[in-house]
């Protein structure tokens, strides 16, 4: 029995040694991770080798501590007394079958007989440990130990230790066959470890290069999308490459109205319906507000996640998930943002590396959607007003255009109307009361109709104090008659602003389509047109688009098609009016009037097509034409020798470009005009808000003598507040004053000759027509006229004989 324990203990022939290890060499080829190779030497290398007792140490990454990474042996038991020598009995029934478990598994590398070879890089043996100083004894004591360094190129890698229960058991044979061992083990060792660091570091270099191939996604997407929804779509992709993203969501909360909208929501793989809005009061108990509030990102086993529910930091909604990480993120002053992913599969969860991914990824999140949201919130600007936040021009029409293409899909009947608003009385209340009256007013009419109107309707602002509704797909006229109603019902009720009780009214021209082939402009110009139809009839009035309305518009079209033609081919003329002295009868100078000679619709009168030059910008270039007219006829009349002046008519708009300046320059310098011989005349509705830059233009005219007179005064309700601002010289009273007059005093006539005399202007009474008015005129103190009394306006051959039969009179003013 003995002998049979000898025979097993003690090592094997040499021949079966060399076996052995060149097994063991021929093997390491085919090893490819650190445990496979623990396990192979300690089980198939060490065992066959004779060694019943082995342990495998490996140095720490700090250097420090020598660690357990493999053990073999047969569990042995030692008398209390372990300084006695063992007989061979003893260490028969030493050795046993128990099972064999190493306690002491890391080490100081300052301590022990393994410290000592870790440091020394030396193989050490003792025969008897109990002698040994540096041994430290375990629960399960040996006798004879043997340790042998693993050391690669110098640096320590670990060791391995073998003991025996018998006192000088290893022999010089055992220390150079485990120092074979050993340098193998080593060398695999370091093999194995570099190629998992060219593995860790391969790895890092595809997760840096997908990560940058990533964020040149993201930059694509950012700047390619052109809608949110489609953006998100193509930010989840580029997300769910790099991460476990089953579960996802984006989130932005406005600070401002404390609510978190939910704009991307993927739920197990599957993109789900969002754009919903979470209310603070059901926000603020979840982790994603906890998140929102703390302002940090948060990762979360499904433990810590429990813990957190157990803390009250927030509530559980839906199912606990296995990991969970979401990262915050600031877009701009407003508005903040979430990106959270969840797990609910153990074999899916987050790590750090996760964490750092998902940040840097939030923060290219956050910039791509602030440029979204700064793109849209222009590209909305660019399409509503900015004072009611309603659609604009540009936006209305192209929603016609839309709907009426769509016509021809319907296979019901069904109509879309144009309803178009002007609302009464409003630039009275603007003058009056002032812009930000007026603004709030404006602002206060629109929520009125919006409460009247369906969403699906187009609510839009034209500009100034007109609007429009474009209903889509109604299914009667009646229908709009219905919301017409609600709206002049809403609009019946009195609002106030400060302590303004203002109230509403509006006119509304409608017009339908139910046909593809309409046009929206067209559609828009029949709705303008029943307006002003409704609007010439007093105030709150409605009126509906009808074949009367068409045939006017056909016209004004025609005209609009015309007037270029006219203009060069020479087709208009001036009359000239003379304006004469009150006093006594003299011609002081003559108003041009035009008169359009149209080839096939003969004397066409300025009061058609004077609007639609103007409401289709073509009065500019008319003006021009003019007064270049004017100017001829003035050198024609300075050459026969008769010295008068003419004023021209011209538009508003010209007093907004001082290009005028340098025409009105050109002029007088072509034609060789005498000082102050052309001058202008502009009517008070056309006052100019910028009052600087039309000051600058009429004062550019004054080297030239150019006066300016005030058309039309009395008519409008801007004059009186800009009169002193402008350096007018003459003002015209309206005819429609002048009609008035009787034996008794007129107090507007008297207020505007009053005024007129305090700021020392000139005052022409338009329109007088009998002889009583021009005594009432004359005794008030007006200067000049101009009417059918004396002349009606006359070709440009019999107002100079006019002028002749007259003697003109040269006077200071005029």
């Amino acid at each position: 029995m003995l002998l049979c324990f000898q025979k097993k203990i003690k090592l094997e022939s040499k021949t079966e040694q060399l076996a052995i290890i060149n097994q063991f060499s021929s093997s390491l080829l085919h090893i490819t991770q650190l445990d496979e190779l623990f396990d192979y030497v300690t089980r198939e290398v060490v065992s066959k080798l004779g060694f019943v007792d082995c342990v495998i140490y490996l140095t720490d990454k700090s250097g420090s501590m020598l660690q357990e990474v493999a053990s073999m042996g047969v569990g042995y038991t030692m008398p209390s007394d372990t300084s006695m020598h063992l007989s061979d009995n003893d260490a028969t029934r030493a050795l046993s079958d128990t099972p064999y478990q190493i306690e002491v598994t890391q080490i100081p590398i300052s301590e022990g007989i393994t410290g000592f070879v870790a440091t020394s890089q030396q193989p050490f043996v003792s025969g008897d440990v109990s002698q040994e100083a540096r041994y430290v004894a375990d629960s399960r004591p040996a006798l004879s130990e043997l340790c042998v360094p693993l050391v690669y190129e110098s640096e320590t890698l670990g060791v391995i230790d073998c003991e025996h229960p018998e006192r000088d058991y290893f022999t010089e044979a055992h220390i150079q066959i485990l120092s074979t061992v050993a340098h193998l083990l080593s060398a695999k060792i370091y093999q194995l470890r570099t190629f998992a660091n060219l593995q860790a570091t391969v790895k890092q270099l595809n997760e840096a290069q997908l990560i940058e191939q990533s964020l040149l996604k993201i930059a694509n997407v950012t700047y390619g999308s052109r809608k949110l929804d489609q953006f998100y779509d193509d930010i989840y992709q580029v997300i769910s490459a790099l991460l476990p993203a089953d579960n996802f969501f984006i989130g932005l909360y406005d600070t401002t109205q404390d609510a978190l909208e939910i704009d991307f929501l993927v739920e197990a793989g599957i993109k789900c319906d969002a754009h919903h809005r979470v209310s603070k009061d059901q926000l603020k108990n979840t982790a994603s507000y906890y998140l929102l509030t703390k302002g940090q990102s948060l990762l979360c086993s499904e433990s810590q996640f429990h813990a957190h529910i157990e803390a009250g930091d927030f509530t559980l909604v839906g199912r606990e998930p296995k990991s969970w990480l979401g990262v915050p993120f600031q877009v701009n002053d407003n508005v903040k943002g979430v990106i959270v992913i969840q797990s609910y599969h153990s074999e899916s969860t987050y790590d750090e590396h996760h964490q750092s991914i998902l940040t840097y990824i939030s923060r290219q999140v956050a910039m791509a959607i602030d440029r979204q949201l700064s793109r849209r919130a222009l590209e909305h600007r660019a399409l509503h007003d900015e004072l009611t936040g309603l659609a604009n021009r540009y936006l209305l029409i192209e929603h016609m255009k839309h709907a009426i293409l769509c016509l021809d899909r319907k296979a019901s009947e069904q109509l879309h109307a144009l309803l178009y608003l002007d609302f009464d009385r409003f630039k009275s209340i603007n003058d009056s009361l002032g812009h930000d009256v007026g603004d709030r007013f404006l602002v206060a009419i629109c929520g009125l109709i919006k409460s009247c109107i369906r969403k699906t309707d187009t609510f839009a602002r034209l500009g100034g104090d007109e609007f429009a509704i474009f209903m889509e797909n109604v299914n009667s006229k009646q229908q709009v008659a219905i919301a017409i109603e609600r709206i002049i019902l809403a609009l019946s009720k009195p609002i106030q602003i400060d302590s303004h009780v203002l109230q509403a009214s509006a006119s509304i021209g409608v017009a339908f389509t139910n046909n593809v082939d309409d046009k929206a402009l067209e559609l828009l110009q029949q709705a303008d047109a029943a307006m002003y139809e409704a609007k010439s009839s007093g105030r709150g009035q409605i009126r509906y688009f009808n074949n009367a309305m068409r045939k006017k518009l056909k016209r004004q079209a025609d005209i609009e098609n015309d007037l270029q033609t006219g203009i060069k081919n020479q087709e208009f003329e001036l009359y000239y009016q003379p304006i004469f002295s009150l006093n006594n009868p003299k011609v002081i100078s003559f108003e041009a009037l035009v008169r359009w000679h149209h080839p096939r619709n003969g004397l066409v009168s300025p009061m058609e097509f004077i609007p639609v030059a103007e409401q289709t910008g073509q009065i500019m270039e008319l003006d021009l034409h003019l007064l270049r007219l004017a100017a001829k006829q003035l050198y024609a009349w300075q050459c026969e020798g008769m010295l008068t002046r003419v004023t021209v008519n011209v538009s508003s708009r010209h007093f907004a470009s001082l290009d005028f300046v340098k025409y009105i320059h050109q002029l007088y310098e072509d034609y060789d005009l005498k000082m102050g011989s052309l001058s202008l005349e502009i009517t008070e509705s056309g006052l100019i808000e910028n009052l600087s830059l039309a000051t600058k233009i009429i004062k550019g005219l004054e080297p030239m003598g150019v006066k300016l007179y005030l058309d039309d005064f009395g008519t409008g309700y801007s004059a009186l507040g800009y009169l002193h601002q402008l350096p007018i010289h003459v003002i015209k009273i309206d005819k429609s004053f002048v009609d008035q007059l009787t034996n008794r005093a007129n107090p507007l006539v008297d207020a505007i000759l009053s005024l007129a005399r305090s700021l020392d202007l000139d005052v022409v009474a338009e329109g007088i027509e009998n002889p009583k008015q021009w005594a009432l005129l004359k005794r008030k103190g007006c200067q000049f006229g101009q009417g059918y009394l004396v002349s009606k306006p006359l070709p440009k051959e019999d107002a100079y004989r006019f002028y002749q039969e007259y003697e003109h009179q040269e006077e200071a003013h005029l």
